[in-house]
Parts: structure tokens; C-alpha cells; sequence
């Protein structure tokens, strides 16, 4: 019975270690994608080499003891470029740190697929288009600062939804309608709502939440 025993845990312990090789492989793609997309002036993401075996030495990318990326810390990196589906596909990623650059065009849907994400801060960039309704499946996310871009259309009413949401900050962009009031929206400061088109905080039965826009 030893034999088969052993044999037993050697299976387990492959299967173990295969999983974990693919999970981060498919992370090192989604991350090379997303370099592939970008303009880097300062060599920031030079030691992204799609050859190693896992991200996990890479500068600016922090894994857990499993070798999955748990964070992306680019801010105030000085690149250009724009957001892809590919982040989607990080989906141990705790923190999204991508401040003070010069991102352009849509924040990409599929970042409501990271479903342990605690922090989200796109907040000093060029984006554009509407907040992902999906955001509203982020059940972890505590800060969501995306303020100082160029995003229109109205606050997704999914967001309401978000109860461990502590930091909410949509200021300096170009949003209409109105303010939420449900969940934990009613106590953020209005300074997270400032030089928008908002027409102040909702008016339920009234008016329509996206009125203005």
C-alpha cells in the first residue's frame, strides 16, 4: 500500500504545482497584454519578461505565497496608453494602483470580475466613457477613487450595493444626474461629488436618478 500511497501524493502534489504554474502564467500573459498597450518613457515595466515563469519578480508586481498577483502598483509612472479586458483575468488582485498617469479611453467592464479587489484608484488619468455598471459586483472593495478624468453618463446605481465601500471619489469629471443615497453613499462628503454636471443627491419617486444627463 505505501507505493500507491506515495504515488497517491505525488499525483496531488503536481496537480498542485501545475495549477498554480497555469494561474500564473495566464496572469503574466494578461499583465504583458496590458504592457503591450502601453507607453512606457521610463523603462517602468522593463523587467516585465513574458519568458520567466510566473510575474511574481517583476518590478511593480506583488504576488501571494501561491505566486498569484495580489497587486499592481503604477502610480504616478509616467505611462500612456489605455486599459484592456486582459486585467480581467487577474483575479487574486487585491490592489489596482494605476494613479497619476496619462491612461486614456474606457475603463474596461471586466474589471468587475476581480472579485477580491479592495482598492481601485484610476484617479489622475485621461479616462473617458461611462463607470462600469459591474463595479456593483465588487463586494470587497473598500476604496474606489477614479476622480480627475473625463468620465460622463450618471453614478451606476449598482455601486449602492458596495457595503464595505469607505472611499468613494468621482470629483472633477463630467458626470450628470444625481447623487445616490442608498447604502453607504449617504455618507460620503459631498467634495467626492464636486465639478461634475450632478444635480445633487437623488430625489427618489420625483425625478429620475439619471435626470440631466
Amino acid at each position: 500500500m505505501a507505493p500507491s500511497i506515495s504515488l497517491s501524493i505525488l499525483f496531488l502534489l503536481f496537480l498542485h504545482f501545475s495549477l498554480q504554474t497555469i494561474s500564473a502564467n495566464s496572469e503574466g500573459n494578461a499583465l504583458h497584454t496590458l504592457r503591450s498597450r502601453l507607453s512606457d518613457p521610463n523603462n517602468v515595466l522593463q523587467s516585465w519578461d513574458p519568458t520567466l515563469v510566473n510575474p511574481c519578480t517583476w518590478f511593480h508586481v506583488t504576488c501571494d505565497g501561491n505566486n498569484r498577483v495580489t497587486r499592481l502598483d503604477l502610480g504616478n509612472a509616467s505611462i500612456s496608453g489605455t486599459l484592456g479586458s486582459e486585467l480581467g483575468h487577474l483575479h487574486h488582485l487585491q490592489y489596482l494602483e494605476l494613479y497619476g498617469n496619462e491612461l486614456r479611453g474606457k475603463i474596461p467592464k471586466e474589471l468587475g470580475k476581480l472579485k477580491a479587489l479592495i482598492s481601485m484608484d484610476l484617479y489622475d488619468n485621461k479616462l473617458e466613457g461611462k463607470i462600469p455598471k459591474s463595479f456593483g459586483k465588487l463586494k470587497s472593495l473598500r476604496f474606489l477613487r477614479l476622480n480627475n478624468n473625463k468620465l460622463t453618463g450618471s453614478i451606476p446605481r449598482e455601486l449602492t450595493r458596495l457595503k464595505n465601500l469607505k472611499i468613494f471619489d468621482v470629483s472633477n469629471n463630467d458626470l450628470c444626474g444625481t447623487i445616490p443615497v442608498d447604502g453607504n453613499f449617504g455618507s460620503f462628503p459631498i467634495k467626492s461629488f464636486e465639478n461634475n454636471r450632478l444635480g445633487g443627491p437623488e430625489l427618489k419617486g420625483l425625478v429620475p436618478y439619471d435626470f440631466g444627463c
